[in-house]
């Protein structure tokens, strides 16, 4: 059975573009539905965070504010209590090797925008598992922690690759607008990234060789399935 690394942000806040601190976290679906489609399919999953710190959901994405249904919020954060004592001691990422597991799978939220957009340890281990052709999957926001992965001249080890992420007409829709300290699509662009994107909303997966990434939170299921896919063609 697969071995998956899910790594997870620890932050839970996000400075916005006029330098004021905004509430974040883990976007509780991306969790919650990634988790329990790897899982039910055999898979381990180990859950990783920057110094091994408990991560935080995202409480609007627990209710309306998110635009989550009741009765999806009280699903997600049914299975996100059935797993807490996972969540509550995930591994540091300082402390993972990529060689230890069969793919790397980064959730969303706008969380990663404030810690794993640069951090060290998780730019190791991408720039590691790309070398081998390891699978390597981003969800929504989780885009971002691709942006962490620089090759030791500086350049982006994702550059010239197709992928997807929460574009930045889903983020002027219905995420922080303005407020955005920087759009995750057109990030990507800039270091070299070929966005394709569906409709807003809309369940869109985009495969490039061993790198899968998923639009926003309504991918979440078919992210996690075409990783899976991937994995048993192995």
């Amino acid at each position: 059975m697969p071995k998956i690394l899910m790594v997870l942000s620890a932050a839970n806040s996000l400075r916005l573009a006029d330098g004021t601190a905004h509430p974040t976290g883990y976007w509780a679906e991306e969790v919650a539905a990634s988790h329990r489609t790897l899982t039910a399919a055999g898979a381990t999953v180990d859950l990783a965070t920057p110094g091994g710190v408990r991560p935080t959901v995202d409480e609007i994405s627990l209710d309306e504010r998110g635009g989550v249904a009741a009765a999806d919020a009280a699903e997600h954060r049914a299975y996100l209590d059935s797993i807490a004592g996972r969540l509550a001691q995930p591994l540091a990422l300082s402390d993972v090797r990529a060689d230890d597991y069969d793919a790397i799978y980064i959730p969303g939220g706008h969380a990663p925008m404030a810690d794993l957009v640069s951090d060290a340890d998780l730019g190791r281990l991408l720039v590691a598992a790309n070398t081998r052709q390891t699978t390597v999957a981003a969800l929504c926001h989780g885009a971002a922690a691709l942006l962490s992965a620089e090759t030791p001249d500086g350049a982006f080890a994702y550059a010239g690759r197709a992928l997807t992420s929460f574009t930045d007409e889903e983020e002027r829709q219905g995420g922080l607008g303005d407020g955005t300290p920087f759009l995750v699509e057109t990030a990507l662009r800039e270091r070299g990234a070929v966005i394709r994107t569906g409709v807003p909303w809309s369940s869109t997966v985009v495969q490039d060789g061993n790198l899968i990434t998923g639009q926003n939170p309504q991918s979440s299921t078919a992210t996690a399935e075409a990783v899976l896919k991937a994995l048993a063609a192995r």
